[in-house]
């Protein structure tokens, strides 16, 4: 019968253990990871979920948000399992006398994926130009990659990477406050109360990423397992709970609103998809068949004879032949 409380985990142990010499998670660590993964997975179900219950060219903020869970799954699982690390020698002997410190780039790859993800969920409902989403998507992957080259440098030049790292952070809050918050504006009050909130959540969220890396990466401060912690707790409130704000509270919010269409799929002469699609796709055929100079077919009327025409009809600035009945 004891044997069925037995702790189960033994993933340090199995992917290598602790090596002498180096400050890495330990069975508490790897539990926590563990957890942390349940969260991601059962989210990624939730929101798989809740897609099916959408129009199907309605979903791309549930594809996104699904793409940004399933992504920190892996990640963490792959955390949890003590794998995707590297020692590296630290700066600071503050925490541990250890001369090396497990620092998990496989938390950087989860980043470089999610991050811009979740920036396109929320610069998409603000209905931001794709040229400032782009520059956005840009400066954070600026912001993750100097992150990780940080991390693994063991001078005091990592320093310097967080700076750049910083620097590019407040060029993102800054277009996520500001300029993104006015175009969420222009568009209605409601998507501009949704997007506030989501943004001011995910930007006071980011600020405490360089702080949570200050502690361990940086300067050597806490544990490996209180890392597990700081950045576990962000991860959770940065994408599930994120995610779930974002679903929820714009379903009432339309893309053509936002600038986002959707599901123009033809069967024969018929359009599937919602009423709103139809009519935009609709509309697109007949501003088509408008600017190319064909006219829609005349209804047929009883005892009327057809038009007799001796001239030539203009096509484009051409004269064409009409045959003449």
């Amino acid at each position: 019968m004891d044997s069925l409380f037995l702790k189960r985990n033994n993933a340090v142990a199995v992917n290598g253990g602790q090596a002498q010499g180096v400050d890495g998670i330990n069975e508490a660590g790897s539990d926590w990871y563990w957890a942390v993964f349940a969260v991601m997975a059962f989210s990624m179900l939730v929101f798989s979920g809740m897609t099916l219950r959408i129009p199907r060219g309605e979903r791309i903020f549930h594809y996104i948000t699904i793409l940004i869970v399933a992504v920190a799954s892996i990640a963490y699982y792959t955390m949890a399992s003590n794998l995707g690390s590297a020692a590296v020698a630290i700066e600071f002997a503050n925490y541990s006398s250890d001369p090396y410190r497990q620092v998990f780039y496989a938390r950087y790859i989860d980043w470089f994926v999610t991050t811009p993800l979740l920036l396109l969920d929320l610069l998409l409902l603000a209905g931001l130009e794709w040229s400032q989403i782009i520059f956005v998507v840009v400066m954070d992957e600026i912001m993750v990659v100097t992150g990780l080259v940080g991390a693994l440098t063991p001078s005091s030049y990592k320093w310097g990477y967080w700076t750049f790292g910083m620097v590019a952070y407040f060029l993102v809050a800054y277009v996520l406050i500001f300029e993104a918050r006015k175009n969420a504006l222009r568009i209605g009050s409601d998507v501009h109360r949704v997007y506030i909130g989501v943004a001011v959540w995910t930007a006071f969220l980011w600020t405490l990423y360089p702080v949570a890396w200050g502690l361990s990466e940086g300067g050597n401060v806490t544990s490996s397992d209180g890392e597990a912690v700081f950045y576990g707790v962000l991860d959770i409130l940065a994408k599930p709970v994120f995610g779930l704000w974002i679903l929820l509270g714009h379903r009432g919010i339309g893309l053509d609103r936002l600038g986002l269409v959707e599901g123009r799929t033809y069967l024969g002469n018929g359009v599937t998809g919602s009423g709103r699609e139809k009519d935009v796709v609709l509309g697109s055929d007949h501003h088509r068949n408008n600017s190319t100079g064909v006219a829609a077919p005349a209804a047929h009327t009883a005892g009327a004879a057809p038009a007799h025409t001796t001239g030539a009809a203009p096509i484009n600035g051409t004269t064409a032949p009409v045959t003449q009945v």
